[in-house]
């Protein structure tokens, strides 16, 4: 009985071509209704649907790894490029671009540290890519601009979603992440095993499978809505219909399995062991690749299906095929307990439902079809027989993919050892790195290596270099949790009682300019109603803190020195040298600083945190002379100047620390040997200060704000890729939280900054969404110069 159209999947070809196991699939953009794989056999393939009759031809192979291509996506079209390019990830380490049309990479992208094994493509040229080196690596163009670490195992699974600035990854150490503008946001857990694969299903929601045979959907904001169990084994991919909620999954059970409303609407078993990738086509139709290295195509469309004897012969190759009891997917089989061949004049009860039989001594898997109303036979279980790992890839250790992983006993009563081994490693070298990986006895390694020979069989390829390191070592970065648990008392007076001397409570603390400067909020500058030009950015200059109250400042630190504990304490004589100090640094004094003076200062910005903030701020004034900046910021004493620094920006410390680390900071850009510091330490001090946002106080917004400004403008003049995307990051992720314009106005100029004459960096702000962050504040009225510079930034994205 035929079905109607629309309800069942059946063959519409198979594609030979690739010469092993066919790794990954996606749909091409051109020619339409193609697509493209990729396999072991190092290839990649383009395929076009061809007119006369149901099948496709391979328009092109190509080449450029040297080992094993496990995924591939497209990028979409630009301008340069309007039929889009191919992206394909290996063994190899590397990612090759290719052009439609040629079978030689455009170019390859090289930085992973390890297999390549999932791609993703977003918005403005961006690709996404996962690793089994732990990260994921965020690339424009032909550039690295962000690398994404915080997982502790492979990455399997990696996709930009649809909102701007979010990606999500999927890791063997049964984790998934969400990540905004390059930083983790959310982990989801749930899987009970390595994370597969990954779908989205909406702005909203996206579907994941795992080696735990379980497919999961969840929300963006971190609950699991449903899990759908239904496969025997692992589940390698998983992909969406277009326009619905029905999605398909493939896996190491020999199967494809089609989902509609929820429920496993349809099991289609192949023959081959592991169906490691599916795609859907435009028209609907699923695409699968295997291990047996055949491409299969299934359609709904009655048109479209294989001729009467396409099918028959399919059906054949699975009747032939040998399931292995081992790999659990018919359930524990005893076969003495199995009935005859009368039990399949019963009707099955559901698509997809197994039964085996005992026929002559052998033991039958059968399939119930709905559609067709009658038993598929799906091959012959036999018997396992020893180490034989024909599937290729399929022994996980470590979260990485083995031909085989032995277990070797070295001694009767010693623990035994797990030995992981490739067809394309030399098992010598092999047998060598894991006795010195496990401290044994070198003398086992003849026999060791003739293990691993006799129990592979001679089955060796080329050889290939496969360096394996470990990926297990890169911590993963500190994410601070969104609390914002300090409060603020706006005026009143944040130290000790006595309480009139505040650091810096002046917010516009910069000095104009020639009369106009926009971080004044004061004096000539008047917003014309003619033609606004941009004065604001690229801005050429750091922006430094300079307000000072010498007489205060030493004042303060007088009465906390009377109260300070003995081996803390500064003499008279001190008192006075830091005061000699201040008058030179601030300019009332012609004075140079001298080297007894810098002593003393580093004495006293090295006490205890709950009294340091007066000489920090004589260090935040100092630093901006030359002298001072030059012996601080040195080869030799930078180190200990930067951890001191560091320490202050713990957001759990006082507030009046941060506020003045940030301020000294950004003051050490104003010489050379300080920019030289500030931009060699550039990572760890934006990392370490971006935590200082959480705790929503004005002024120190507007010192973070600032600090990423003066980074800005040395970053415009070097062009430093990586730099400005953590930069552009640090933006996006302190816009979500600041509220004080000045701040906000800082923010932009440090953005307009960074991609004023720079197509990539603007490429980059889009696909971070930081278009849509600023929108609001072109319609700020007051302060006039946050609109005016937010409209003049929205004109370059």
């Amino acid at each position: 009985a035929m079905a109607g159209e629309g309800s069942t999947f059946r063959l519409r070809c198979s594609l030979l071509g690739h010469g092993q196991d066919v790794r990954g699939l996606t749909r091409g953009l051109f020619p339409e209704g193609g697509f493209v794989s990729v396999s072991r056999d190092r290839t990649a393939r383009l395929w076009a649907p061809d007119g006369l009759n149901r099948g496709f031809t391979e328009m092109h192979c190509m080449s450029g790894h040297s080992n094993f291509v496990s995924c591939v996506c497209i990028i979409p079209p630009s301008d340069l490029y309007p039929r889009g390019l191919i992206a394909t990830g290996g063994n190899d380490h590397n990612i090759c671009i290719f052009t439609v049309d040629n079978p030689a990479p455009l170019y390859v992208l090289k930085g992973h540290k390890n297999t390549v094994c999932s791609l993703s493509s977003g918005k403005f040229g961006t690709l996404l890519s996962g690793s089994w080196d732990t990260t994921a690596k965020v690339w424009l163009n032909d550039r690295c601009m962000m690398t994404l670490q915080g997982h502790t195992a492979a990455i399997w699974a990696v996709k930009i979603l649809p909102e701007q600035g979010l990606m999500l990854t999927g890791s063997a150490d049964k984790t998934i992440k969400l990540w905004k503008a390059g930083r983790c946001e959310r982990t989801f857990t749930g899987h009970e095993d390595c994370v597969r694969g990954l779908a989205i299903l909406s702005e909203m929601e996206f579907l994941s499978c795992a080696n735990d045979a379980s497919v999961r959907r969840w929300q963006i904001s971190g609950e699991c809505l449903q899990v759908y169990y239904g496969h025997t084994n692992y589940i390698y991919s998983i992909s969406v219909f277009p326009r619905c909620k029905d999605f398909v999954t493939t896996g190491e059970d020999r199967s494809l399995r089609i989902w509609k409303q929820g429920e496993c609407a349809q099991t289609i078993r192949l023959p081959a062991q592991s169906v490691w990738c599916c795609c859907v086509l435009d028209n609907g139709d699923i695409v699968v690749g295997a291990s047996d290295g055949i491409i299969r195509v299934f359609t709904e469309s009655l048109e479209r299906t294989a001729s009467a004897e396409e099918i028959q012969a399919f059906e054949n190759e699975l009747a032939q095929a040998s399931i292995d009891p081992k790999t659990g997917d018919l359930g524990d089989i005893n076969a003495d307990d199995l009935p005859g061949r009368e039990h399949l004049k019963d009707p099955g009860t559901r698509d997809g439902q197994t039964r085996l039989i005992k026929d002559n001594g052998k033991v039958e898997a059968y399939q119930w079809s709905v559609s067709e109303g009658r038993w598929i036979k799906i091959g012959d279980v036999v018997g396992s027989s020893g180490a034989t790992q024909q599937t290729s890839g399929k022994v996980l250790f470590e979260g990485k993919e083995y031909d085989y992983v032995f277990t070797i006993d070295v001694n009767e009563n010693g623990p035994s050892y797990k030995l992981p081994y490739n067809i394309t490693d030399d098992p010598w070298l092999t047998a060598y790195n894991f006795l010195q990986k496990n401290d044994l006895n070198p003398m086992f390694l003849d026999q060791v290596a003739k293990f691993i020979m006799d129990n592979t069989k001679g089955q060796t390829l080329l050889s290939t270099s496969n360096q394996f390191s470990d990926p297990f070592t890169g911590a993963g970065r500190y994410v601070p949790g969104s609390s914002s648990g300090s409060s603020t008392m706006p005026g009143a007076d944040p130290y000790t009682g006595a309480g009139r001397y505040v650091p810096g409570s002046a917010s516009n603390a910069v000095t104009p300019v020639g009369g106009v400067d926009p971080f004044t909020g004061m004096g000539a500058y008047q917003s014309a109603a003619a033609k606004v030009e941009n004065i604001y950015f690229p801005k050429k200059d750091a922006v430094t803190f300079d307000q000072a109250n010498p007489t205060q400042i030493l004042g303060k630190l007088k009465e906390l020195n009377g109260s300070a504990a003995e081996e803390h304490k500064l003499t008279e004589d001190d008192l006075i040298i830091l005061e000699k100090l201040l008058s030179a640094t601030c300019n009332t004094s012609a004075e140079t600083p001298t080297a007894q003076q810098l002593q003393t200062l580093w004495r006293a910005v090295n006490w205890p945190e709950d009294i340091v903030f007066p000489a920090l701020d004589i260090l935040r004034l100092s630093v901006r002379h030359p002298t001072v900046n030059e012996n601080f910021c040195s080869e030799k004493e930078h180190v200990q100047f930067i951890i001191l620094l560091l320490k202050f920006l713990n957001p759990k410390g006082k507030q009046a620390n941060q506020l003045l680390a940030l301020r000294a900071l950004c003051n050490c850009f104003v010489s050379h040997a300080g920019q030289k510091l500030m931009m060699e330490q550039r990572d760890e001090i934006m990392t370490q200060a971006i935590e200082t946002k959480s705790g929503n106080n004005k002024n120190i917004h507007i010192a973070l704000a600032t600090l990423t400004l003066n980074y800005a403008v040395c970053l415009h003049k070097i062009n430093n890729v990586e730099g400005k995307a953590q930069c552009l990051s640090v933006i996006s992720t302190v816009m979500e939280v600041v509220q004080d314009l000045e701040a906000i106005f800082r923010l932009l100029v440090a953005l307009g900054t960074l991609i004023s004459d720079d197509t990539n960096a603007v490429q980059l702000a889009r696909s971070l969404g930081v278009d849509s962050q600023i929108k609001k504040y072109a319609s700020v009225s007051e302060p006039a110069k946050v609109k005016e510079c937010c409209r003049f930034v929205l004109s370059l994205l």
